[in-house]
């Protein structure tokens, strides 16, 4: 099966709709076969979800999602493992082997007035609050 995550840095990334990478891995035997880096080349959970769809990836791990991307991703046919932080690499292997810890009730809903995601101040980081695709 194909394994998508949301790359940046050898890390999760934390924000699904604004991710430009991803790392698509071939699970098979309860392990990692192969990976790959994809640049997403746009942004936006439904451009997202179709350029996952189009790659076949049947499953998605990621930090923070919105509705709308969990919508779109289900629409598409991809699992959604969300709530995952640290290294992309290990992410999968865990995957791979059944042991992947994951939060499904992650979600991006709603921001403090004026915040988004890329405009943080000293000292803040989205890892510590998963905020995902940004919806009006």
């Amino acid at each position: 099966m194909k394994l998508a995550v949301t790359y940046e840095n050898g890390q999760v990334f934390q924000h699904f709709g604004h991710s430009k990478q991803f790392k698509l891995y071939e699970i098979g035997g309860g392990r990692v076969l192969s990976s790959e880096v994809v640049d997403t080349g746009s942004s936006g959970h439904g451009a997202l979800a179709g350029l996952l769809k189009s790659l076949g990836a049947e499953a998605l791990i990621c930090g923070g999602i919105g509705g709308g991307a969990k919508a779109a991703l289900a629409e598409a046919g991809i699992s959604l493992y969300p709530g995952v932080t640290g290294e992309a690499d290990a992410a999968a292997a865990s995957f791979a082997a059944g042991t992947l810890s994951f939060d499904p009730s992650t979600s991006c809903s709603h921001h403090e007035e004026g915040h988004s995601c890329g405009d943080h101040g000293e000292g803040h980081s989205c890892g510590n609050h998963f905020c995902g695709s940004h919806e009006a």
